[in-house]
């Protein structure tokens, strides 16, 4: 009986000692490592895979793991982009789309674990242009992508209203008072997107949420756990 006492006691302590606690949210809102495998293992089409390994081509400029940010901080160890698996099949399709006129994707950033989403609200808690933790972020579910384009024969950029990550209203979706080739620009990758299960949030015209993402949890898992 003392033996199934101590065992009970020890399995409170050790759940207790290893559980995620967060500020903003109800812990019970984000999936860690542990649930996130469980998760895995009975819905495989549910995982995170890393984009480059099923788009070869796609272009990164993964900016959250340089200082070139909003933050002006280094906050991801590695420029790797992920995202859950319908999310990059679909994003394939948008690429194989642009091909065809001589274009592709360029990606700022994809997945993004929920404690980082933390650290850019105490950074800018701005919740225009970034997410509000008490909610969390399409990005935690691995359903976002920040995205622009790029000239395949050239690897340029192609002209937008603004940079990745500006906190303008001319970063607006529709913002409409802009030059006629950067609206251009604008709609061609809005329409691609749109064409395969993504839409546009109002406030940032390279941010893309996949429809769906209701079903994907909350994430807060490493990039490296991923591999």
């Amino acid at each position: 009986m003392r033996y199934l006492i101590a065992l009970s006691l020890f399995i409170v302590v050790y759940n207790t000692a290893t559980a995620q606690h967060y500020k903003y949210i109800d812990s019970a809102k984000v999936m860690g490592l542990r649930s996130y495998r469980r998760e895995v293992k009975e819905q495989p089409e549910s995982r995170l895979v890393e984009i480059k390994k099923y788009i070869p081509g796609i272009a990164l400029d993964i900016r959250y793991a340089t200082t070139n940010n909003f933050t002006h901080q280094r906050m991801y160890p590695q420029a790797k982009a992920f995202a859950r698996l319908p999310v990059v099949l679909a994003l394939k399709a948008v690429e194989d789309d642009l091909k065809a006129q001589g274009l592709g994707l360029k990606i700022y950033d994809a997945y993004r674990p929920y404690s980082i989403t933390v650290k850019f609200y105490e950074t800018t808690p701005d919740t225009n242009f970034v997410a509000d933790p008490r909610r969390g972020s399409k990005h935690n579910r691995g359903c976002a992508i920040d995205l622009g384009l790029i000239n395949l024969k050239t690897g340029k950029d192609l002209d937008m209203p603004t940079g990745f990550d500006s906190f303008s209203r001319k970063a607006a979706a529709n913002y409409p008072d802009l030059p006629a080739l950067e609206i251009t620009n604008r709609e061609i990758l809005k329409n691609a997107m749109q064409a395969h299960g993504f839409k546009v949030i109002a406030t940032e015209w390279w941010h893309f949420d996949f429809n769906g993402w209701q079903k994907f949890p909350l994430l807060d898992i490493s990039f490296a756990a991923v591999d």
